[in-house]
């Protein structure tokens, strides 16, 4: 009788022992034998939050209207945390291309694009598109709208149909006028068209003389406005694709000595609106529009885009004439 109570005893002990090794089992083994272990391994593993990577690509970063534009790009993209990569191609489409495939092969997810020529870039939206790289277009458009997933900018014509409404109210008798262009960039001949719309409309006529392609280069320019004012020193005017190319043709003016050329340019940058505080300078209005506004607009249109949020596919900021009556109002030590 003891010795079976002595048994069972024993036989009861080792149970309690089985109960108890049984509770406090390891991990180990497969996910499927340790489910609590996962569950807290997803609670140790922090959600991160999406970061992207953008490029800007502008036609020349010695251009102080591309250097703002980028300046207004970077500071929202900055400020929500992400990354703004930026590559100078110097008005050289080849380089253009070449570096947009670099910024491909860097894993962009998305470039502000401002092409050197409209034409010539189209084998690098296509490359884009091939990566699945967003392309926000930025003040001048590319000539194949149809690659881009939005675009940003000012309205190019109506900037310059108000430099030929004012040419017509100073000189409504009309006159020999000249134009510095440049074809490969949209935005240009957009305003060159406004322009010649406006002075088509004048009851006296208005003759262009002379227009030169300056690549939207300040040298070229320089060289093309000195000849144009030796073969037509009773030039009337000068038109200018932008305010780069009107510093330009006010330099050519002022080293041939003659006092009466009206000069238009556009983009309402600090240098055209000092020369505009000039009593006898020769420099009769820009077309201002906002590189700053574009830019923020821009940035915040490719940050929506990567967010899957929404967001507008064309954007055309408004642009107004700076003059002498006016300059004060917006300050010749920046951008409006």
């Amino acid at each position: 009788m003891m010795r079976k109570r002595e048994m069972l005893r024993a036989l009861l002990l080792m149970l309690v022992c089985i109960s108890g090794l049984s509770a406090c089992k390891k991990n180990v083994g497969t996910p499927e034998d340790n489910a609590v272990s996962d569950e807290s391994q997803e609670e140790e593993t922090p959600d991160e939050e999406d970061t992207y990577v953008f490029g800007f690509s502008g036609i020349d970063m010695e251009n102080p209207y591309f250097i703002t534009l980028e300046s207004a790009i970077r500071e929202v993209i900055e400020k929500e945390g992400y990354e703004l990569i930026t590559k100078d191609p110097a008005s050289s489409p080849e380089d253009q291309e070449a570096q947009i495939k670099e910024m491909i092969e860097e894993g962009m997810d998305a470039v502000f694009l401002c092409p050197v020529d409209w034409e010539a870039i189209t084998p690098a939206l296509d490359a884009l598109k091939e990566a699945d790289v967003k392309i926000i277009n930025v003040d001048t458009q590319v000539k194949e709208m149809d690659y881009v997933d939005a675009y940003i900018g000012s309205n190019n014509v109506e900037a310059g149909y108000i430099c030929g409404e004012d040419l017509i109210g100073r000189c409504p008798e009309g006159g020999k006028v000249a134009i510095l262009e440049c074809p490969t960039q949209n935005s240009i001949n957009d305003r060159i068209t406004g322009f010649e719309e406006a002075i088509a409309s004048a009851e006296k006529g208005f003759e262009v003389v002379e227009r030169v392609d300056t690549n939207g280069e300040f040298e070229k320019a320089l060289g093309a406005a000195k000849e144009i004012l030796e073969k037509y020193p009773d030039v009337t005017a000068v038109m200018c694709g932008n305010d780069q190319l009107a510093v330009a043709a006010k330099t050519a003016v002022n080293l041939a000595g003659l006092k009466n050329v009206i000069i238009y340019g556009v983009d309402g940058s600090p240098d055209i609106k000092k020369e505009l505080k000039k009593s006898d300078g020769q420099i009769a209005g820009t077309a201002a529009q906002s590189p700053i506004n574009i830019g923020k607009t821009a940035a915040r249109t490719g940050i929506s885009m990567l967010k899957d949020e929404e967001y507008e596919t064309e954007i055309y900021e408004d642009v107004f004439m700076i003059d002498k009556d006016n300059v004060e109002m917006y300050g010749v030590d920046g951008w409006q």
